[in-house]
């Protein structure tokens, strides 16, 4: 005997809502209630009591006897913009790294922290180990270096005084009078190479990204007994930053 797949089970009161919030979402200029009701075929009880709770909740609102969308509802259609910009990056990203054949990072520096976005790796060519914290840390990765060579001088000096700079390999730069001397001399869109100062055994280089007033940044990374590979991967990776940037230039807003 052949065994029934059995119905869901359907609340009534959120569909009737969802309903609502499509019917109003279809107004830019907003709808009254009696509309509503028409639109969705509610009865004008049901959908008084339904408007008011969403309007309660901040989904909706209410102005001159009209109904709108609320931030509630602007945030959920925002969180899946988010999203969906998300996912683009995480393609691009990982479209190049397949192309390349190196782990490859994209990071932004946002309300005064390094924030690392998005990363494509491989298990054969794994990511380095975010073993300490890339925020308090970005003297020490090419990331974060990149990252703040393209600050004003006054927001890098805030940074780094809530992050000093400290060795925590033997290859860190040592103070922050000699990192200062080392981004202060970089070239516009040149790569910053950066060898073993945050994790021992690993080369990588970072290539600045500036849309407006917000810095960010592309990045890949090797093993050391492989840094023969580094400038031409980057190289490669910056010759196509045009095409890639263009996938990627909305993410900043994220």
């Amino acid at each position: 005997m052949a065994t029934q797949t059995a119905a869901p089970t359907l609340i009534g009161s959120v569909q009737r809502a969802l309903r609502l919030l499509e019917a109003v979402a279809s107004h830019a200029d907003g709808a009254p209630a009696k509309q509503l009701a028409r639109e969705t075929g509610l009865p004008l009880p049901t959908t008084y009591h339904l408007l008011r709770t969403l309007t309660h909740e901040g989904y909706l609102l209410r102005e001159k006897g009209a109904f709108y969308l609320g931030e509630a509802a602007a945030r959920l259609a925002g969180g899946g913009a988010v999203q969906n910009r998300r996912t683009k990056i995480e393609d691009s990203l990982a479209h190049w790294r397949d192309e390349i054949g190196v782990p490859i990072y994209f990071a932004v520096y946002r309300e005064g922290e390094i924030e690392l976005v998005a990363v494509a790796d491989t298990p054969n060519s794994p990511a380095v180990e975010e073993w300490a914290d890339f925020r308090e840390t970005g003297h020490a990765h090419a990331i974060g270096q990149c990252l703040l060579s393209q600050l004003d001088l006054r927001t890098r000096q805030e940074h780094l005084d809530r992050h000093p700079v400290e060795a925590i390999t033997p290859y860190t730069v040592r103070n922050q009078r000699m990192l200062l001397d080392r981004l202060g001399g970089l070239g516009r869109m040149e790569p910053l190479v950066e060898r073993q100062e945050y994790a021992l055994g690993t080369v990588c280089a970072a290539i600045p990204l500036t849309v407006g007033s917000t810095a960010a940044t592309l990045a890949i990374s090797l093993p050391l007994h492989q840094e023969e590979r580094l400038l031409p991967a980057v190289e490669r990776l910056r010759t196509e930053i045009g095409k890639l940037f263009s996938s990627l230039a909305f993410s900043i807003s994220i």
